[in-house]
């Protein structure tokens, strides 16, 4: 493909494949996809993972290569925009015509003393390989997503873990009342304590300290509140917000750097009444999508179509058999409708098959 524009793709997660692959697509382009793993592993079952279920993993230059995207696996240090490099591990570097920044988040450790010593993420697959063997009491800290189908995962895999989760508010707070008074009754049911309300002050070898003199012991603390983005961005200079993800402009265009497109977790995407889209795997796809989409547009000297999306559903799994699929509005706020049970479970599961279909599959 001498002669070819280069697009290249950081990340080769949901948002990055996605974007991949849409951009695989057009005409007189050659497709780059930079990743530090070899092999894809879907994140949203990573608590399955930890439960000792096998997940599925695809070889990453295996199944880009089938789609004639190339593959470089390396660790992105830098961007250098005025050159249109990536500067990668290694004192190595890859030029671009064209680039899709889409390097995800991992867990963030850093806000609480002692996590990062102490607690173990479940963010990423290297994540949950450095896990030891779990026995005894494992706290499970956060309330959202990740935590509720962690504790629960974990409870109904192995009764013999006395499992507790410890989140700021009542897991399931923010559905409708019906969800998350489904959720509590399936934590009772699978024997989870629940300490709500509770703010983590540090953790410990022994546990967790609150920061209203409680302590919990646990022989293990999984951390599953809040993420974090990678540090490249901003090390490269693009405008970032606070937490160092990237200010986009309506076609997903860095502000700073309009000829870098950003998609999934990296970004800072506005979404309906003006609320931030949440880091998640139902906003990584949609975001890669378009990302792609508008370059390819615009190479091709048109217009693309303004950014549109909105939420329909959130989806906890609650344990193999059970399940919460929340009906949202527009905004992202709670409808009436929820799903609970066996068809929740379905339901959800269906929503994880398609979703690494859409990513990755042909």
């Amino acid at each position: 493909m001498t002669g070819a524009h280069r697009i290249v793709v950081l990340g080769a997660g949901y948002a990055g494949l996605s974007a991949a692959r849409r951009a695989a697509k057009a005409k007189g382009v050659r497709v780059t996809v930079i990743d530090a793993r070899p092999e894809l592993v879907e994140r949203v079952r990573l608590h399955q993972a930890l439960a000792g279920q096998d997940i599925a993993r695809w070889d990453l230059g295996e199944l880009l290569e089938r789609k004639g995207i190339e593959f470089v696996r390396a660790r992105v240090r830098t961007v250098d925009t005025a050159e249109c490099v990536v500067r990668l591990d290694g004192d190595w570097s890859l030029s671009y015509d064209s680039l899709i920044y889409a390097l995800g988040s991992h867990a963030d450790t850093g806000a609480v003393p002692g996590a990062t010593e102490y607690a173990y993420p479940i963010a990423t697959p290297e994540d949950v390989a450095r896990i030891p063997a779990l026995s005894g009491g494992v706290a499970v800290v956060g309330g959202g997503s990740t935590g509720i189908e962690t504790a629960t995962e974990l409870a109904e895999a192995r009764p013999d873990l006395d499992v507790l989760l410890v989140s700021a508010e009542e897991p399931g707070a923010w559905l409708s009342p019906k969800a998350h008074k489904h959720i509590r009754a399936v934590l009772d049911r699978l024997g989870v304590r629940v300490h709500s309300g509770a703010k983590v002050a540090a953790v410990t070898a022994r546990g967790l300290e609150l920061v209203d003199g409680t302590e919990l012991p646990a022989e293990t603390v999984l951390w599953t509140t809040g993420f974090a983005v990678p540090a490249v961005a901003a090390d490269s200079g693009l405008a970032v917000d606070a937490r160092g993800r990237v200010l986009v402009d309506a076609e997903l265009r860095s502000r700073s750097h309009p000829e870098i497109y950003v998609a999934g977790d990296a970004a800072v995407v506005a979404g309906p009444a003006e609320r931030d889209l949440r880091m998640a795997c139902a906003t990584a796809l949609p975001t890669g999508k378009y990302a792609a989409t508008a370059l390819t547009a615009r190479l091709a000297g048109k217009t693309p179509a303004p950014w549109s999306f909105r939420y329909h559903l959130q989806c906890i799994s609650l344990g193999r058999r059970d399940g919460v699929v929340q009906f949202v509005r527009a905004d992202d706020s709670p409808a009436r409708t929820v799903l609970t049970g066996r068809t929740g479970a379905w339901v959800k599961e269906q929503i994880v098959n398609g979703a690494i279909r859409m990513a990755a599959q042909p």
